[in-house]
């Protein structure tokens, strides 16, 4: 399956917002290489995982790990967590100011780790 397949499965509200998870990656890091892994989008930054998010029923998913997520636990406070995941209800603005922050922050420490 493709991203672009993936995204347009689902209804306008949910499409949307993975839309604009899409559009902070690809503005923000140029870089990263798109493909789809674990069912889901994922983005890899020279080889290493920098981010992968998901469309569901009630939310959206967005996966930073290993540390993306201990990084902003403050910010990510108010959202339902797992490990290595973070719930983003559709009830709710998507707060794409965080990230955009989640996602920088990652492709610094993942440029990091190879320099």
């Amino acid at each position: 399956m493709t991203v672009e397949a993936y995204i347009d499965q689902f209804p306008a509200a949910v499409k949307e917002r993975l839309l604009a998870m899409r559009e902070i990656v690809h503005t923000r890091v140029p870089e990263a290489e798109e493909s789809f892994s674990y069912g889901m989008p994922a983005y890899m930054l020279y080889g290493k995982p920098l981010v992968y998010f998901a469309g569901y029923d009630k939310h959206i998913g967005l996966y930073a790990t290993p540390t993306g997520h201990a990084a902003f636990k403050k910010e990510l406070a108010p959202y339902k967590q797992g490990k290595g995941s973070v719930q983003f209800p559709l009830d709710q603005p998507l707060p794409l100011n965080l990230v955009e922050k989640i996602v920088l922050f990652r492709a610094a420490e993942v440029t990091a780790s190879v320099n």
